[in-house]
Order: structure tokens, then C-alpha cells, then sequence
């Protein structure tokens, strides 16, 4: 498991805009802006990417800079997680978005119990799920134009409003959509603009890391950061990171199906490598003592069972600690935790990510100029 990183996301985040004049703190001490800043965020682009793949990805691999040797990953490490993260410039002990899916704590008995975070639900008003003012927002009042770039699919999606609310969403999805949204977004100086892509990540879970369309959706990238890099003004700032990285699937343990790991287990959250485990109702502790001794006794060294402080940190925000699981489950190897119910289409994807490894946490941060 790696080792505990300094700087994440919501640091990163909070920096640019401390530098384009929000009254904030700047834990990155980035500069004072001297034009707009612009943040290109490539879903499931790990830091490996840049140390195996270089010949793929020319541009980004020798003429940026890295300005930080350790970035890394919100736990877990998840897109629902991270861009919250990066949209509020808050932990997710937080702004209380804790992982893929998670437990609505007053949903009535009967019907779903979990939060799809990306999926959402029509029961669940997304601002008061996720009630942190983003730093789009904050930005606003004080003159900061910002925008948000990203396919139309997730204009307006509950995930959108509850993460990254506050933004001009400009739907763009080819390079030239995208760099006709960028002179858009970028004529105020004092602007910052979020582009997102998708593409590495979800070819990564369908194909897997290394596979030829994966590569490809690396070229891709490249391709579109030589044409970014051209299209902006003097004086912008371009960045370039991720959420979080990806493996690919080792071993695949079907939970409950001739194992004892959901022994006692009332609900099952998460995704296949970071699994929340929720106890409730009577002899809650003493459950929660046997599951720890079933984990443990069937995966032994291979995975870590947190409780939420260790996952999430000891200042988790009231009412947000119902979310989390008694126990977090995440594998230290490339395992991943299947849900019987979906047994088909989670053992169908080959890339996943959630856990503690560096493969999944370690992300780049780097400055193109």
C-alpha cells in the first residue's frame, strides 16, 4: 500500500482559485493567475501512464511539468469522490459524496437502500445530498467566470448538480466541440474552465489497461492536448491531471456465494474494490467482530478492512459518517469484490479501481506551457 500523499485534488482546486482571487487557502502556492486558467481532468489517467506509456502520449510525457512529484487520490478512489473533491475543494469526510455507491441512512424500508452517485436517484434532491457550496459557486460571486466542459450525457445528471454545480456547462464532445468551447470559456481573464474526459477510463474498464483500445484512447488524448496547447491565449495557465488511476482484474471473489463474507452483513455498498459493509439493527457489534474475523480469515494479508476514521480521516462532517460502512474493504492486490447480484456485469469489467494501491492513487499533476 502506498504511503499517505500531502496533496489531493480538493488542494488543487482550492489553489487555482486562492490564485485567480478567491479568498481562500492556496496549499499549492500557485501563483497569481496572469490570464485564465484552464484544468484538463482525464478520467482513469494514473500516474504509471506517464512512466510506461511515454512513447503513446509525447507532448504530455516531456513537455509538461510536473508541478507536484506526489499527487494523489482522494480515498477511495473513484470519479464520484474525486471530482466532488475537486468541485468543492473539500474531503469527502466532508462533502459526504463517500464512494461509487453508498447508503441513503433514511430511506424507507422496502425501497433502495444505496446512492448510485454517478446514476443517481429522482428521491434524492442532489443539493441537499451534497449541501458544500462548490468553489464554481463561491468563484461566481466574486467575479470568477467558470465553465465546465464534458459530453451533453452529463449536463444537468444529479451527479453534475451534487459536484460541480455553478459552472457555464458548454456539451462538447469531439476536439473541435471541445476547443470551440475553450475560446468560449477562456475570453475573461479571470476565468477557469474544467474540461472532462472520460475516454481513457471507460475504455480501461471495458478493454483493460494495455489493450489496443486503451492505447488508443491515450492517442486520443494526446492528440487533443497538442491542439489545446496551440488554441490558448498568453497568458493561460493549462493543467492536466486525473482522479485516479486503474489495474486490471486479478483474482474475482463473488461475495456470499460459497464464502461466508456477508455473514451477518445487512447491506453491501461501494464497488468492487473499495466495499462499504453496513450493520445495523441488533448486535450490531458483535456482527461486525465476525465479519472482521471471516474477512480476515479468507483473504488474509491480501486485503485491508478500514473503519470509517481510518478511510476518511477523523473530522468525517455530522451526519455524513451513516453513509460509510462499519467496514471498508479494500484489496491490497489487484482482487476485486463482486456483488452476486450483478455478478455477470461486474465480472465482464476488466479495469477497475477504488483501492489503496499506487496504481489506483498516484496521480500526475502537471503544468503545460
Amino acid at each position: 500500500m502506498n504511503q499517505p500523499i500531502s496533496y489531493r485534488p480538493a488542494d488543487l482546486s482550492r489553489s487555482i482559485f486562492a490564485a485567480l482571487g478567491l479568498e481562500i487557502d492556496n496549499p499549492l502556492a500557485i501563483p497569481t493567475a496572469q490570464g485564465p486558467e484552464v484544468l484538463l481532468l482525464v478520467d482513469g489517467f494514473g500516474s504509471f501512464i506517464i512512466d510506461e506509456y511515454a512513447s503513446l502520449i509525447p507532448t504530455i510525457a516531456t513537455e509538461a511539468v510536473r508541478y507536484l512529484n506526489d499527487f494523489s487520490s482522494h480515498f477511495p478512489t473513484t470519479t464520484v469522490s474525486n471530482l466532488t473533491s475537486l468541485g468543492t475543494g473539500e474531503k469527502p469526510g466532508s462533502h459526504g459524496m463517500v464512494g461509487y455507491t453508498m447508503r441513503i441512512p433514511f430511506a424507507s424500508e422496502g425501497t433502495p437502500q444505496l446512492l448510485n452517485g454517478l446514476k443517481w436517484d429522482p428521491r434524492i434532491d442532489p443539493e441537499t445530498w451534497q449541501k458544500k457550496a462548490t468553489l464554481f459557486e463561491r468563484g461566481t460571486r466574486v467575479g470568477i467566470t467558470s465553465s465546465h466542459i464534458a459530453a451533453k450525457r452529463y449536463e444537468g445528471s444529479g451527479f453534475t448538480r451534487a459536484a460541480l454545480r455553478g459552472a457555464y456547462y458548454l456539451p462538447a464532445q469531439s476536439d473541435e466541440e471541445i476547443l470551440e468551447a475553450l475560446a468560449e470559456s477562456t475570453r475573461s481573464r479571470t476565468s477557469f474552465t474544467y474540461l472532462y474526459l472520460s475516454d481513457v477510463d471507460e475504455v480501461g474498464h471495458a478493454y483493460g489497461v494495455g489493450s489496443s483500445q486503451w492505447k488508443g484512447a491515450l492517442q486520443r488524448i494526446e492528440s487533443l492536448v497538442k491542439k489545446i496547447k496551440k488554441s490558448l491565449q498568453t497568458g493561460a495557465r493549462f493543467w492536466i491531471t486525473a482522479d485516479h488511476g486503474m489495474v486490471n482484474a486479478g483474482v474475482k471473489v463473488v461475495l456470499g456465494e460459497g464464502n461466508p463474507l456477508l455473514e451477518g452483513v445487512d447491506l453491501l455498498g461501494g464497488e468492487p474494490r473499495a466495499r462499504h459493509l453496513y450493520f445495523y439493527g441488533d448486535m450490531v457489534d458483535e456482527r461486525i467482530v465476525t465479519a472482521r474475523r471471516n474477512w480476515s480469515e479468507f483473504f488474509g494479508d491480501r486485503i485491508e478492512l478500514l473503519d470509517a476514521e481510518s478511510a476518511y480521516g477523523s473530522d468525517i462532517e455530522p451526519g455524513i459518517k451513516d453513509r460509510i460502512g462499519k467496514i471498508i474493504a479494500a484489496p491490497r492486490d489487484n482482487t476485486v469484490l463482486i456483488e452476486a447480484e450483478r455478478k455477470e456485469a461486474q465480472s465482464r469489467m476488466v479495469g477497475h479501481h477504488g483501492a489503496r494501491t499506487d496504481l489506483e492513487t498516484s496521480i500526475p499533476l502537471l503544468q503545460l506551457k
